[in-house]
């Protein structure tokens, strides 16, 4: 059996869905399994053991947003001559698309008759608070594969273990350290800088932690994320390795999961890091845990949130027009006591 699995966009909804290809592969041992993703989220799965291929959907979050994207992607599919289709995407364009596939046996989520595309549909209300990883999974359990006790999991390989100890080495990081990404917020599906912790808490949560710990830091981030990076980097009071932009994913995944802890905003990077078995605390502003948290095994991720009224619909309803840290999000006290005892336990 040839199966496709569709999610293009993003690096931390991938990695959410990865638990959903476990399933499949639990479900269909032997089926072949393809994965279409774009270009900017491929690295996170393009090594997964659980998978067989990728069909790439290129450089837009959704490749049917336009007519031409849409034609390409519905003659990629058919050209794979796949017997089940499973789409992860809630677009009415995704639906359609699939719809035109041929594809025999078509599973999808289905908000507000959007799944009209598909032979299996999940009912889904968008004002529903759930889970993104329980929402993906249900999916699966149309196909009829139980998903209880699955979880996000991203494997480290060991060429970015071997790169890893030798950026360990040359830094002359000799015991624990601290991982922190200030940056994210930003990808090819959505923009949302407010979610950034402002880089001031952060680094006064970091220097608490060294003092506590003993550890380095290692800042982390894409190029774009370099000012984010600098204005940590100079409230710090031990001089931190600076490793914006030139790590992969995958040498992120090492990095993180060799870390004492990782600590990254509701973004891509900071659900790799969890994934990859990384002690996390992801900070949440104006986004809801209950949607969006590390989805891994209890005790290995740690959501800090201050709760605040939120637009029921998640961040599909884009950024809060007045949010304000100082005002709504979680303060350094309160955030170092939770990390703390989250330390403590791990």
């Amino acid at each position: 059996m040839r199966l496709l699995l569709i999610l293009p966009c993003c690096i931390g909804d991938v990695v959410l869905a990865t638990a959903t290809l476990h399933a499949l592969r639990q479900g269909f041992p032997a089926a072949h399994i393809t994965w279409a993703v774009g270009a900017w989220s491929r690295q996170v799965i393009e090594d997964h053991p659980a998978l067989d291929a990728i069909l790439d959907t290129g450089p837009a979050a959704l490749p049917v947003q336009t007519p031409a994207g849409f034609w390409r992607f519905v003659r990629q599919v058919r050209a794979g001559q796949f017997d089940v289709l499973v789409s992860l995407v809630r677009s009415p364009r995704m639906s359609a698309a699939a719809l035109l596939t041929g594809v025999p046996v078509r599973a999808g989520p289905d908000s507000g008759g959007r799944g009209f595309g598909y032979t299996l549909r999940q009912p889904l209300n968008p004002r529903t608070v759930q889970h993104e990883a329980l929402i993906y999974l249900s999916i699966a359990q149309r196909l009829g594969i139980p998903v209880a006790g699955l979880y996000a999991g991203v494997p480290v390989t060991a060429a970015a273990r071997t790169t890893i100890s030798h950026f360990i080495a040359q830094h002359d990081i000799t015991g624990p350290y601290l991982v922190l990404h200030p940056g994210g917020g930003s990808n090819p599906g959505m923009t949302m800088d407010s979610k950034r912790y402002p880089p001031a808490q952060m680094a006064a949560l970091a220097n608490a932690l060294v003092d506590d710990t003993g550890a380095r830091v290692i800042l982390v981030g894409a190029n774009s994320d370099q000012p984010l990076i600098e204005a940590v980097r100079v409230a710090l009071r031990d001089k931190p390795v600076v490793a914006g932009g030139v790590l992969s994913l995958a040498e992120l995944a090492a990095l993180a999961a060799g870390a004492r802890l990782y600590i990254g905003n509701d973004t891509g990077l900071t659900h790799l890091a969890a994934a990859s078995g990384a002690r996390t605390v992801m900070i949440f502003g104006p986004s809801d845990p209950r949607r969006y948290a590390p989805f891994v095994p209890p005790g290995q991720a740690l959501a800090l949130w201050r709760p605040v009224p939120l637009d029921a619909r998640g961040v599909n309803a884009g950024p809060p027009a007045d949010w304000d840290w100082s005002r709504d999000g979680i303060g350094v006290a309160e955030a170092l006591a939770h990390i703390r005892t989250f330390l403590q336990s791990s």
